[in-house]
């Protein structure tokens, strides 16, 4: 290996250090500082709501991008044994539940607030269901939360994440 490809390499791995924290602190800051803080702080709920609901898109998009460079951070260094590894079925399996949370729950909690206008959701029949459905998105963003403090605490121990 070339002393170009070794530099390469070496800032591909701090790169995928930086991902992975980006990823889980970013998560970390916004389902457990910002969003909480919002709806302790604002008197109008929904939009507390609907900020802490655009966050949590962003941080969709965040997820997707982080997940897309650890996988393929992970293919380019490992090869086709990367299957076997921990911190690739980590990082799939965050993005699994990024991808659930998004495109699966979100969509359903959207379409019950739709469906309670002209009343907030929680004020209305659809109440119970919304709640249902919230506690689901808040458990599968905690287990995201733990895998990523398993992925990061795997990379603290000096293994690859």
């Amino acid at each position: 290996m070339g002393r170009a490809e070794t530099r390469l390499m070496r800032f591909a791995a701090a790169l995928n250090a930086i991902v992975v924290s980006v990823w889980v602190g970013s998560q970390a800051a916004i389902g457990y500082i910002a969003a909480p803080v919002l709806f302790a702080q604002l008197t109008d709920r929904m939009l507390a709501g609907n900020l802490a609901g655009a966050m949590f898109s962003v941080m969709t998009w965040v997820g997707l991008g982080c997940g897309a460079y650890l996988l393929l951070y992970q293919f380019v260094t490992q090869g086709a044994a990367v299957r076997r590894s921990v911190a690739f079925r980590l990082v799939v399996m965050m993005l699994a539940v990024t991808l659930v949370g998004h495109f699966g729950i979100g969509p359903l909690l959207a379409q019950l607030k739709a469906a309670a206008l002209p009343l907030p959701v929680m004020e209305s029949p659809l109440r119970d269901r919304f709640a249902f459905w919230h506690g689901v998105s808040s458990l599968l963003y905690l287990l995201q939360t733990l895998l990523g403090v398993a992925l990061l605490v795997r990379q603290g121990r000096g293994r690859p994440a």
